[in-house]
């Protein structure tokens, strides 16, 4: 009977046998996000709407995996300051690691916070410090030590500002008195009489002010706006004194060793496009944030540029510091040093102190 079969018959056949086969199955593969700092921060909440969806649109593209995120933020498995140990310990697959957090295990993050009256702007700070971990092996070899794999840097400020709770105008009503920061911003204030830095986070400020534990803090207007910080500092003096990269997405090691190439490059690939969506939103928000705190009460004083230039000035060559001690660990401490200078200068941005050219005599 088989010899009666024709090539329409068997081609039939075929495509019926083929039509009954399952096509190939999508894998699952599941991401704990985590950051100790609240949904509504400005980077978490686009890790949310911008970096997840964008990864679901660019692997649904082949089809041949999906995510299944989990996130936890808050506090719900770490603290802010918590993430990078979080992550190293496989707490969390990827984590928003808040660098200035960090500055003894991960020095070379804060390239940024030591070359301040630079550039008040989150795009080209952003995009300089990612281009120099990827262009010099000493940041991402960084978290290598602490079992992560770097994806990219976020810039979220535009710059920092200084915020009181009593009027100030100048320098002189600063002098003396107690001013919060996060981590290397302290060291700015050593050009300023007096001053006394008070370390503490983001979602510590309003009640550091509120209390009286310090008179000033150190953050940003997007960030004012967020956490209500006119009701507590109603008065900001405008000093510009740059925008310093704060957050880095990092995998954890163990993790990411497991994950299949397609996944490693939209991840790698996403964590870029969120660098550059979160800077370009602080930037936009800038002026609307300053806006929004003067009508929640606050009054902003602009710093005379000849005032500007006399705090960079007084400040310790912190640049100088910064990339001696990694030449010493036997790192391009310079090199980055002059590179970064480099960029900004490229992207537009004149230093009011030139912190590569001191270093070289410091």
């Amino acid at each position: 009977m088989f010899k009666h079969w024709t090539r329409r018959t068997v081609v039939g056949a075929l495509l019926a046998v083929t039509a009954g086969l399952p096509a190939a199955a999508t894998e699952t593969i599941k991401a704990v996000v985590i950051d100790g700092y609240p949904a509504r921060a400005l980077w978490v909440k686009e890790f949310t709407n911008f970096f997840i969806p964008e990864v679901d649109k660019r692997l649904a593209q082949s089809g041949n995996y999906k995510m299944d995120w989990q996130e936890s933020y808050g506090g719900t498995i770490v603290k802010p300051k918590g993430v990078l140990e979080g992550v190293k310990l496989g707490l969390g697959d990827i984590g928003i690691v808040t660098t200035i957090f960090h500055n003894s295990k991960l020095p070379s993050q804060a390239i940024s916070a030591v070359t301040p009256f630079v550039a008040a702007d989150a795009r080209a700070v952003a995009k300089a410090v990612d281009e120099i971990a990827k262009e010099f092996p000493t940041m991402q070899a960084e978290f290598e030590k602490q079992n992560q794999v770097y994806l990219a840097t976020g810039v979220v400020l535009d710059t920092y500002q200084v915020f009181s709770k009593s009027p100030v105008n100048s320098l002189k009503d600063i002098e003396g008195g107690k001013v919060a920061g996060a981590g290397m911003n302290l060291r700015y204030l050593e050009g300023i009489e007096g001053a006394a830095g008070v370390r503490g986070g983001l979602t510590d400020f309003y009640n550091m002010l509120q209390t009286g534990l310090v008179d000033h803090a150190m953050l940003w207007p997007e960030a004012a706006k967020t956490f209500k910080i006119a009701e507590v500092a109603p008065y900001m003096l405008r000093a510009d004194l740059g925008a310093v990269n704060s957050k880095t997405i990092t995998v954890n090691k163990r993790y990411w060793d497991k994950l299949p190439d397609e996944v490693k490059g939209v991840l790698q690939e996403v964590a870029v496009a969120y660098r550059d969506h979160v800077a370009g939103i602080a930037m936009d928000r800038a002026e609307a944030s300053r806006q929004a705190y003067v009508e929640a009460g606050g009054t902003i004083v602009e710093m005379d540029p000849a005032e500007r230039a006399a705090w960079a000035a007084a400040m310790p060559n912190i640049a100088a510091e910064w990339s001696a001690n990694l030449n010493a660990d036997g790192q391009p401490g310079t090199e980055m040093l002059n590179a970064y200078m480099g960029k900004l200068r490229a992207a537009g941005y004149e230093p009011i102190r030139d912190w590569a050219a001191d270093s070289v005599t410091n």
